[in-house]
């Protein structure tokens, strides 16, 4: 799946493309590594607001079904590859985990965390990437300092479910603070799966086929919730259908394209500061615009967790193994 490999121009006159040189790629990797950053902590937002009129399956299964729609023929066109049964195995499987099990956690779990807590809590998701990437086979371990930072992030996690009455605040729903953890860590063995799993030579057509998976998952879950029942698209809000589509063009066209791109650029390690910088970005939100309270017990999470965020960003990180690309199958041309 890499980008940086040059299709030699082999027409006369033709001008080749401009090399992906590695100031170029740091560029890239740089701009999406911000979009992740930012666009990503928004969504939590776009999320609470959406689930005000959807039900969270049907909500996180169409942003994600109707981006693959749109995304798929104009990639198959575009690239010329015809995915494999193998490319599709692997497209299901990351995308039950990514965005059935991950995303669709996050939603339901939104009906009773608030939206920057929500975020805080997902952040476990990279104690889960760092340790499933080092226990996978030829995985690569983090350096210590990386690990008393991913361990002082999850205390500053713990800190939100902790005493009851810390900071003059109640603890987080238990029932919504379990699912969003069991979603971090399907989100964690999800990326690992996408990134050394099968998938196309293109990550983009992998970002489509997995959002076509992923989001008739969530729908076909919702189905069997009952929530098409509860369904009435006379009585949706027009501010839950604009986070509908601010969470299709930027949350899963641009934000996880961006995801997708950097998890095959970078380190486990690296990708997983994330989902430090997202809670920052939704508690502001959440604060400014829906009036969600920081509380003390907020601020103190918050203060743990950007501590090990700068010991992990700044933390020297150990070269991982090239990935070798997937060999193209007999049937992707």
């Amino acid at each position: 799946m890499s980008t940086t490999t040059l299709e030699t121009q082999q027409t006369l006159g033709t001008p080749a493309p401009l090399p992906y040189t590695p100031a170029r790629t740091a560029t890239l990797v740089l701009m999406a590594f911000a979009a992740v950053y930012v666009v990503w902590g928004s969504t939590y937002l776009a999320i609470r607001i959406g689930i005000e009129s959807f039900p969270p399956l049907i909500l996180a299964g169409l942003r994600h079904l109707i981006v693959g729609l749109f995304l798929y023929p104009v990639l198959r066109a575009k690239t010329r590859i015809r995915p494999t049964a193998a490319n599709w195995r692997t497209a299901v499987v990351a995308g039950t985990l990514l965005l059935f099990v991950g995303n669709g956690g996050v939603s339901w779990a939104e009906q009773t965390v608030p939206s920057g807590i929500a975020a805080l809590l997902v952040a476990t998701v990279s104690l889960w990437l760092v340790i499933v990437d080092w226990l996978r086979p030829g995985g690569l371990r983090p350096a210590p300092r990386v690990g008393i930072g991913l361990l002082m992030g999850f205390a500053g996690l713990t800190l939100l479910v902790g005493p009851a009455h810390l900071g003059g605040s109640e603890r987080v729903d238990p029932r919504g603070g379990a699912v969003l953890v069991v979603a971090s860590l399907a989100w964690a063995c999800g990326s690992l799966y996408s990134k050394h799993g099968g998938m196309p030579s293109s990550p983009m057509l992998g970002v489509a086929m997995q959002s076509l998976a992923g989001g008739a998952i969530l729908l076909i879950a919702g189905l069997f919730a009952g929530e098409f029942r509860g369904l009435h698209l006379g009585a949706i809000a027009l501010r839950s259908w604009l986070a509908l589509a601010y969470l299709m063009v930027f949350g899963s066209g641009i934000g996880f394209s961006a995801y997708i791109y950097i998890l095959h650029q970078s380190t486990a390690t690296r990708v997983a500061t994330y989902a430090f910088v997202n809670p920052v970005v939704a508690l502001f939100l959440g604060w400014l615009l829906l009036g969600e309270t920081i509380t003390l017990r907020t601020v103190i999470a918050t203060a743990v967790i950007l501590t090990a965020v700068i010991l992990v960003i700044t933390a020297p990180h150990r070269t991982p193994a090239p990935v070798r690309d997937p060999v193209p199958a007999p049937g992707e041309v």
